[in-house]
Order: structure tokens, then C-alpha cells, then sequence
């Protein structure tokens, strides 16, 4: 772990990987729960660190955190965010074949995972979700796409996502939904935010 300051009240902490800063993640977000945090106006996790902002003593905190030994992410605790998904991508079949499974069997990798947000980004409700595991993981398309349909569910490396608004992408596409995953007028306006459990159930019979 190294805590780098930013500016007069903000810290960045680097960690070694993406289980590592999950982990740190569900720990800050523990703390903070149990009143054991001091005070930080925002927690931003991404792919291999953390930023904690509107931190009122940051060198203090970055003494404290140097000496956290956070354990590992296992036990996933509070209601997951249930997402109906109709198995209907057109790479559907290029990741079973990767994966060396049918593509119902595919599909049933898919929803037997429990996923967890592990930080936003990208566009406006977008979750990188993890919870496959290395065994699963699939390449970006070599050519990405112009336009990802809204609602497409979407796998690259070790993450899951659900694109919220058509845009541009080279994801592998598995499947579509119909949840908003992003909403102004609700809060929070998005539906997946980091620390976020999330399964993926089958539409259709699949």
C-alpha cells in the first residue's frame, strides 16, 4: 500500500490489485459505518486505487492507513440489486467457446456468480463488477463496436458491466436488460454503486 497526498485534503492510496483495493474499499466503507473513520466527505475507488476526499487531517489518516492490514473480501453483506438479463448477445457464443462450455452452461456460470461493484466509471451508472473469477476472464473484441445498445450486459477481462446509454464499446456482449442503471431523478441516480451486490438472473428460459 502506498498513500500519496493530493492537494490540502485529499489522499490517494495505491494498492497492488484489484482484490486488494476491494478489499481496502469494504474496510473504509466498514469504518466509516461503525463511526471508526475519521471524517472523509468522499471515497472513490477505481481499478487500483483509492481516493479519499475532504479529509479535515490528511497526514494523520495517512499515518493511520499505512498500518491497516484490511482482511480479505469474503462474506458480502446487505441485499443484492437483482438484474434480469435475457441471454441474447451476439458474442454469447464466442465466450462459451472461450470458456470451453455450451452457451447454456455459459449462462449458467453467469447467474450462479455473486457479483460486487467494485468501482464505477466510463459513463454515468456504469459498474465494473466482479465475482467470476480468473478462470472467466475474456479479451475486449479486437474491433470495438460504434454503438453498444443501452442495457447490454457486457463482459472484458475480469469485469461485467451494463452499459447504461448507447455508446461506443468493446465489450463482449452476452445479453440485454431493462433496468435503468441510471436515473437523475432517482437517488442515488445510479442504481450500482462501488461496494454494491449484484446477481444476474435469466429472462426467456435460459
Amino acid at each position: 500500500m502506498k498513500v500519496l497526498k493530493v492537494g490540502d485534503r485529499a489522499l490517494l492510496v495505491e494498492l497492488d490489485g484489484g482484490p486488494a483495493t476491494e478489499a481496502f474499499h469494504a474496510e473504509l466503507l466498514r469504518r466509516r459505518a461503525t463511526g471508526a473513520l475519521p471524517a472523509v466527505r468522499e471515497i472513490v475507488p477505481a481499478a487500483r486505487t483509492v481516493l479519499l476526499d475532504g479529509v479535515d487531517a490528511p497526514e494523520r489518516l495517512a499515518a493511520e492507513l499505512t498500518g491497516w492490514e484490511p482482511a480479505a473480501l469474503h462474506a458480502r453483506v446487505g441485499q443484492a440489486v437483482e438484474v434480469p438479463v435475457r441471454y441474447d448477445g451476439p458474442d454469447l457464443p464466442e465466450v462459451a467457446a472461450l470458456w470451453g462450455v455450451s452457451v447454456e452452461a455459459a449462462v449458467r456460470i453467469h447467474t450462479a456468480a455473486e457479483f460486487r461493484v467494485a468501482f464505477c466509471g466510463f459513463a454515468p451508472g456504469f459498474g465494473y463488477l466482479t465475482g467470476l473469477g480468473e478462470r472467466y476472464e475474456v479479451p475486449r473484441r479486437a474491433t470495438p463496436r460504434t454503438a453498444v445498445p443501452a442495457g447490454s450486459v457486457a463482459l472484458a477481462g475480469p469485469y461485467t458491466g451494463v452499459y447504461p446509454r448507447s455508446s461506443p464499446g468493446g465489450w463482449q456482449l452476452i445479453g440485454t436488460t431493462d433496468v435503468v442503471l441510471w436515473d437523475a431523478e432517482r437517488e442515488p441516480a445510479a442504481l450500482l454503486t462501488p461496494g454494491t451486490r449484484v446477481r444476474f438472473t435469466a429472462e426467456g428460459g435460459r
